[in-house]
Parts: C-alpha cells; structure tokens; sequence
C-alpha cells in the first residue's frame, strides 16, 4: 500500500458537505496526530469529512474514463496534432499497457490512489470512534460513514483490480505500510461486513444531513454487491427495503434526476451523490471540461457552459458518446436529448466537423473550469432497475416488469414488450444502458454480466473497420495493438508495485 497515504488530518481539507448548499471546512493545523486531535464531537466530524474528500478527484477526471471510455459507450476524439494521450486513449482502445498483472497507465494509479486514501482515513475514525466520549447519536452517524465510505473505496478496487491490499487499520510505521493483497473474494466479504454494520447504524435520508452517507445509501452499496455476486435473493432484500422506505421516488423529469452547478441537489431520486461547490473554496467540479470534444474555441464553448471567461480547449478530447450509444436509444426516448448533445467545431481535424457530448452534466456555470455539479454514485432509478435484474433471475418475471416499466414510463417509453427471462434479461441491460450512460456504470455492467469480452470483440471491430465514424480524422490511425488487452480487471498500478514487495 502507498507509503504516503498515511492519514494525517494535518491537510487542510474541504469538508464533504452539512447542508445542501453549505460545507463544512477544516481549519488547517500543524503537528497534529490521532493521539491530540480526535477528542471531540467536531473533531470527529472532521475527521469523516476529510474522509469523503478523495471522491471529487476520482469523479472529476478519472471515473469517467476508467469505466465509460473504457467500454463502447464513450470514445476520444482525436487530434494527430497533440502530443502523447496514451493514458486516456489506450483506455478506449482496450490496449492498456499490462505485464505481469502490473500496468503504468496514470489514471489507473489516481483512481488506486485516491481510493486508498479514503480506506486510510476511515481506518483512522474506526480504529478511535468506540472508545470516543462522543454523543452516541454522533458516534454512530460518524461510525455509520465511515464503514460506508471504506466499503465504497474497496468495492472501486475489487471491481477495478480483483485484489488489492486489504488494510483496515491506520499505517503508523513505515513497515506496515505494504499490507498483504486480499483477493477479489476477501475484498467483497469486507465490503458486505462493513456495509452490513453500516446500514445498522446510519439514519434515513430524511433524518440524515445532506450529502452524507444514508442507511439507504448503504442498502444500494450492499445490494450492488450481491448483484456481482449473484446472490439474487440477497440483493432482492435491501432493494426492497430501499423501494418501501417511502425516502426515495423519481424525478418526473430525466434531466432533473442531474444537479444544476448551484441547485437541484440530493433530490428525492439521488441515493448517493459526490457533492461539489461552485466557487473559490477548492471544493468545485471540472469533470464537464474533461467531457467535451476538442479542440474547441471560446465562442463555441460558451454556448455549452455560459461562463463569463470561456476559455478555448485544446488537445484531445475523451468521453465522447459513441455511435453505439446514441443509437441504442429507442424512438421517442426523452433520455436522449437529456443526455448526448451536439457542437460544431470550427477547428476540428474532421470533414464532420459535428460532435456529440454528454450533455446530462452540461450545465450553465459562472467560471471557466469550475463548477458545482454534483456526481450520482447511486439513483433510485438503478435501485429499480437493479431489483428488476434479481427478480429476473430468480424467474419472478411478472414482479420484475412493473420496476421496469416504471423507469421506462419516465423516459417516456411505452411498456416493456418482453416476456421470456431472456428477453426481459436483455431488456435490462439495455435500459441500464441509456438510463445510466455517463455515470460509471457501462464496464462495471459488462463485467458482472460475463459480456465484456464479446460486446467489446464486436465494437473494437466496427471501430477498426470505420475510424472516421469513430472520432479519427482522415490523417489519423487505429493503432496496431487496439482491442488486443480485453480484460476484465486493470493491473494493479506500476508506481506502487516498486513500493511493495506483495505486488
């Protein structure tokens, strides 16, 4: 495990959030240790606000990438005239450097990073909160986050990885620093304790300040879970127990499931979400900026943003919509023209010169590079979707149609037509697929669904065949090696391979 990700609350840290619209901040110290400053109720809550802070880095320019451009939902665009991208395009062309379970890809390394750092922080709050004289309904709430936001962090490193170091207690010495790796099977028995514990001890959404952590929250994490597992009757349990707290409903509109920069924020849908702020505090988003076909000049990027200071963009472009994506939408879908939009770009590479983006996070903010949109983890949408998927394969088909349906009434569909297990089965992934597009959720899907490697056989071979449809100019290349590492875990990070010896 990373030797420099030993917590120390000593950062100066943004606090994850204590209202909607407010965050707490903590004040930055010098020559604190666990022994001086976890004393309070406030230091505490500090403490597991801290923990909550590695989730903007993973969601403002490395999730995205890892689990959508790496799939066949989203793509790069080009530019022959910028230099090296490896570390963005060799994730949409399935050519990850990988020897010996090992790879040198960077946002491999951030996201493994930033999800240690948060198991390192909530080691710290676990390893002191029982015996803390705290009140008990503080010691629990705080417990409660704690366990979910360290299930949270494992279950991105076992369905990254398939293994990682299993550390559950703070790394005080140098020496302790390389723990063991776990398996795929350890992580996720850690994952079910800790989330198991945590739904015990967290409060509702509606008894829950917003943005943290909720026992629902918790559910959704647990049940996630046993879908990759399988264990559909288990996963059944919590989502129902989801869908009749009577804490969660749809937005009536699909667009409004997805914040504004300075509102519409942990909604009556949102089970989970990354909390960002607009503004000068350090505590804003940039993922849109990472979302956006380049290279793009002011004028035309205003007209996406509405900032004051549009600045142009250049480079290459990632987490383009994918042909593949957009025409996986059924007619009439409201879904789509809430998710994928399309610019004109007067300096692109291409005769086309009309590209599409994300459009579901595109929205108007103040200042360039700098925004308040929130990041779902969780939805009730994927709640009934999910729970339709375990009543599916558990044959109970005329239970699972109506929480289908209801997602599919949203988006302005008619009724679900299948009937067959694998009909209604295949309807599912679909309607996971356009419903959740850009949320992290494609690879993840195609993985625990034993589809990873046929679905992406297929797309690699349409996007050799027609590069121009995919986002290459006319000058520009497939490279020889694209579609040759179809695997379904990354290799553990080559970084910190050379700082310990379990790798």
């Amino acid at each position: 495990m990373k030797k420099s990700i030993i917590f120390s609350i000593a950062l100066s840290l943004g606090a994850f959030s204590c209202k909607t619209d407010e965050f707490l901040t903590v004040t930055p110290e010098t020559a604190l240790s666990s022994a001086t400053f976890f004393k309070t109720e406030s230091d505490f809550i500090q403490a597991v606000n801290a923990a909550y802070v590695p989730l903007r880095a993973l969601h403002n320019g490395n999730s995205h990438l890892l689990a959508e451009q790496h799939s066949d939902n989203a793509r790069y665009v080009r530019n022959v005239l910028f230099g090296a991208t490896e570390n963005q395009s060799n994730l949409a062309d399935f050519n990850v450097p990988t020897a010996n379970g090992i790879t040198t890809n960077g946002n491999v390394l951030t996201a493994y990073r930033q999800n240690y750092l948060i198991i390192a922080r909530t080691n710290q709050v676990l390893s002191l909160i029982d015996a803390a004289t705290i009140p008990d309904a503080t010691k629990k709430n705080v417990k409660g986050q704690a366990l979910f936001l360290r299930a949270l962090a494992y279950l991105e490193i076992a369905r990254y990885f398939n293994r990682g170091p299993l550390q559950l207690t703070p790394v005080s010495a140098r020496s302790e620093a390389a723990a063991a790796l776990g398996t795929g099977e350890q992580l996720y028995a850690q994952i079910i304790k800790d989330a198991t514990e945590a739904i015990s001890l967290l409060p509702a959404k509606s008894a829950q300040e917003a943005g943290r952590a909720t026992s629902g929250s918790a559910r959704a994490l647990l049940a996630n879970v046993f879908m990759i597992q399988k264990k559909w009757t288990d996963a059944e349990t919590q989502l129902r127990a989801i869908v009749t707290s009577g804490e969660y409903s749809l937005m009536p509109n699909y667009a409004d499931a997805f914040s504004t920069s300075t509102g519409n924020k942990n909604t009556k849908e949102s089970v989970f979400e990354v909390q960002y702020l607009e503004g000068s505090q350090g505590l804003n988003g940039t993922f849109l900026y990472g979302m956006l076909p380049y290279p793009m000049a002011a004028n035309e990027l205003v007209t996406i943003t509405g900032t004051s200071n549009p600045q142009p963009l250049s480079g290459e472009g990632n987490n383009i919509p994918t042909p593949d994506l957009i025409e996986a939408y059924e007619t009439g879908d409201k879904r789509k023209d809430a998710t994928i939009g399309l610019i004109t770009l007067s300096g692109a590479l291409h005769a086309n010169k009309t590209f599409p983006y994300a459009k579901k996070y595109a929205k108007p903010h103040s200042l360039h590079n700098n925004h308040g949109m929130n990041w779902p983890i969780y939805r009730y949408s994927e709640v009934l979707l999910f729970l339709a998927e375990a009543l599916i394969e558990q044959n109970k088909l005329t239970e699972a149609v109506p929480f289908l349906n209801q997602v599919r009434t949203r988006a302005g569909l008619a009724n679900t037509t299948a009937a067959t297990q694998s009909a209604l089965r295949d309807a599912v992934y679909q309607e996971r697929r356009v419903e959740l597009a850009f949320e992290s959720k494609r690879l993840h899907d195609l993985v625990r669904t034993g589809r990873l490697a046929t679905v992406i056989k297929a797309y690699g071979d349409r996007v050799k065949a027609d590069k121009f449809r995919y986002y290459f100019p006319e000058s520009g290349f497939v490279p020889s090696d694209a579609f040759t590492n179809i695997t379904p875990y990354y290799g553990l990070p080559a970084a910190e391979a050379d700082l310990s010896p379990n790798f």
